[in-house]
């Protein structure tokens, strides 16, 4: 299994909540080197307040074998050229380690924030890989640029603006997905899922990775090598009283992601409708703090590994041991005890096999 991590170290996202430790852009470097150092196997970078292509540069040029990736970048603000120029580019400079991980966002954002019309997402992204892999084939092969679809048309390429092949051609690409019909999209043009934190084991297993499947049957491409790269919820601090704190974040989390629409499927999968009702409610009516009241201990066990960092690395095996392939935690590092419990834990998750969870995927 490949242990990767968000930054700043240790970075938990905490839903209502400001974030602890923003992200400090000059020390990006130096701690990408850091988990290259201790055995990490990844770095992942999400695009919220910082773009995380000119992060991950940062990141490739301080390292040589750790794998990077973003998780994710928001892919219809940007053309398929140029999202793929961006890949392309971070690709030649990590010498291949890079994994290009893309979400649609959801149709308010697309819309208010950014601006755009909003059509359905499934099918966009579709288009939008098939889009993105011919302008790589160009590049790569010289072979002219022809992708016609309903969003994108694509049949120009000039020399000036040709990027010309690189060593390492072959970018994977993860889709970020909790519903059905983006699962198949994955399935069927990608190389990965990156499920969103509100995904149980059993979500998971149960509805996500059989419409993987089905997508992949449509376009006759195998799943041996198709990854599930998991950003799970986690609470764990040092001590117990440390982790109290950590808890209380993880039923605001939990709450906020109850109260979207676009993660609805994950609850209702557990039988959580109601609640997943009354949090929409609560938000609409920006009763915030209320919410994570609605989370029971129960629920929080059912969506978060809890733990000590004594234990919570093989809590993360238990839980997503036998459906995923890779997976997302880290600590602060402050002194260098930190250091050795992140180089322990990197040890515990990397030592585990993934042949459980392959063998999942595959339906096996």
């Amino acid at each position: 299994m490949r242990l990767e991590t968000l930054l700043p170290l240790g970075k938990v996202d905490p839903g209502l909540r400001t974030p602890d430790t923003p992200l400090d852009i000059h020390a990006v470097g130096a701690s990408a080197a850091l988990l290259e150092e201790i055995g990490y196997g990844g770095l992942a970078v999400e695009e919220t307040k910082d773009d995380p292509f000119a992060v991950l540069t940062l990141a490739a040029a301080a390292t040589r074998t750790l794998c990077l990736g973003t998780a994710v970048a928001i892919a219809f603000p940007r053309s398929p050229t140029v999202m793929a120029l961006q890949a392309w580019t971070l690709q030649k400079l990590s010498g291949g380690r890079f994994t290009l991980g893309m979400g649609t966002q959801v149709r308010g954002h697309i819309r208010r924030r950014y601006g755009m019309a909003w059509s359905p997402p499934a099918p966009w992204m579709r288009e939008y890989v098939q889009a993105m892999r011919a302008v790589w084939a160009t590049w790569q092969t010289g072979a002219p640029l022809e992708h016609h679809g309903e969003h994108y048309d694509l049949d120009l390429m000039v020399p000036l603006f040709d990027a010309g092949p690189i060593e390492h051609p072959d970018i994977p690409v993860h889709l970020a997905a909790v519903n059905t019909n983006m699962c198949a999209v994955a399935g069927e043009v990608a190389d990965g899922v990156r499920p969103h934190p509100v995904c149980t084991p059993s979500y998971i297993r149960e509805v996500m990775l059989p419409a993987v499947r089905r997508g992949a049957a449509r376009s006759g491409r195998p799943l041996d090598d198709f990854r599930v790269a998991m950003k799970p919820l986690v609470a764990s601090a040092r001590t117990d009283s440390e982790l109290a704190v950590k808890v209380r974040d993880a039923r605001a989390r939990i709450a906020f992601y109850a109260s979207t629409p676009g993660y609805r499927a994950a609850f209702d999968h557990l039988g959580l409708s109601d609640l997943a009702s009354e949090a929409k409610e609560l938000s609409k009516a920006q009763r915030w703090e209320e919410l994570p009241e609605m989370i029971d201990d129960e629920t929080l066990d059912r969506f978060a590994v809890i733990g000590t960092y004594d234990v919570i690395g093989e809590r993360l095996l238990e839980r997503f041991g036998d459906v995923v392939t890779d997976v997302e935690f880290s600590i602060a590092v402050r002194e260098d005890a930190d250091r050795e419990t992140l180089r322990g834990l990197a040890a515990t998750i990397q030592g585990a096999d993934d042949t459980p969870a392959r063998a999942t995927i595959r339906g096996m």
